[in-house]
């Protein structure tokens, strides 16, 4: 069925999640981070997810802001940046306003006025994800935003992509849902959304029992796939 609804995941694949680090590391007071902000960066994501995926299946769901924190505290640690608080609060701090790939504002615009329904889907809080919108500037062209804090467990769980169907109302195969995460993208593609893996670092496709159906360097062919 054609394309009504385009859904997608926020960190990682609307919002750079290396933009905190990266920009912390310029800043005045924070030489220690300017060698050192890459293997940072890559640590806190990573814990991010993991703790994610452990809370899940262990029912010990807490806010996403919990979450990276924890990740943020463990990837200092590891890298030999911890103790530093004024650091870590900045980092903290930044991880509200992360920007936006380039081509997100004018690839959402282009939904908007192709008459798709669009909106976020994240494990991020309201809060979290309301800061993120409004610092990249895209609120105008989200018809909602989406988070897993309504049913209490984080993604791949198929409660979390009930979400989208309870919102807009939309058959599954009418759903393009859009993902920078490979095992995101996987379980949506389980679930029965039509999917598209962003994958900016030329990763493999994870193996597990379904794959994504388009398998995308940045943003900019969505319109095109959902039918534009």
């Amino acid at each position: 069925m054609p394309t009504k609804t385009c859904i997608f995941d926020a960190y990682g694949t609307l919002f750079d999640v290396a933009a905190a680090a990266r920009q912390a590391a310029g800043e005045p007071g924070f030489e220690a981070l300017q060698k050192k902000w890459p293997e940072l960066a890559n640590h806190w994501r990573l814990k991010q997810l993991q703790y994610t995926w452990l809370r899940a299946i262990t029912d010990a769901h807490t806010d996403f802001w919990d979450v990276t924190q924890d990740g943020l505290d463990w990837a200092l640690e590891a890298t030999g940046l911890d103790g530093d608080a004024t650091m870590r609060q900045r980092l903290l701090d930044l991880y509200w306003e992360l920007q936006a790939y380039p081509e997100v504002p004018e690839m959402l615009r282009a939904l908007k006025e192709g008459g798709l329904q669009t909106a976020i889907l994240s494990n991020g809080s309201l809060p979290m994800l309301d800061g993120a919108v409004k610092s990249a500037g895209i609120g105008d062209v989200l018809d909602d935003v989406l988070s897993v804090e309504s049913v209490g467990v984080f993604k791949p769980d198929s409660r979390v992509y009930d979400l989208v169907q309870n919102r807009f109302g939309c058959e599954r195969d009418e759903v393009l849902f859009v993902s920078s995460n490979g095992w995101d993208a996987a379980g949506a593609s389980g679930y029965g959304f039509a999917t598209a893996w962003v994958n900016r670092a030329g990763e493999p496709v994870d193996r597990l029992p379904w794959r994504p159906a388009h398998v995308l360097s940045d943003l900019t062919a969505i319109p095109q796939l959902a039918g534009l």
